[in-house]
């Protein structure tokens, strides 16, 4: 279920702070959200795929371990990306 490497170049380039830049909180809270959405999908269609959910799951853990330490490190910038990316600020 991973990104395919053109999608994953896009989001880099959309949520990057500069040109090569994957590392940011930025972008990788952008990717996750990206592969969390496509497991969700998979997982409307096949609802007995229980390795796939725990996977999600984890996801969706490291995704707001991430926001969270983004968060405290610089707000504005985290609330703009929760704004743009459409996912709740329920930290």
């Amino acid at each position: 279920m991973a990104l395919d490497s053109a999608k994953k170049l896009e989001i880099i380039a959309n949520y990057g702070r500069k040109e090569g830049d994957t590392g940011s909180s930025e972008v990788q809270i952008a990717l996750l959200t990206a592969r969390i959405a496509e497991l969700t999908e998979h997982l409307k269609i096949f609802k007995k795929d229980h390795a796939s959910r725990l996977g999600l799951l984890k996801l969706v853990g490291q995704r707001r371990r991430l926001m969270k330490y983004f968060k405290r490190t610089d707000k504005v910038a985290y609330l703009a990306l929760v704004e743009k990316l459409n996912i709740r600020d329920n930290i």
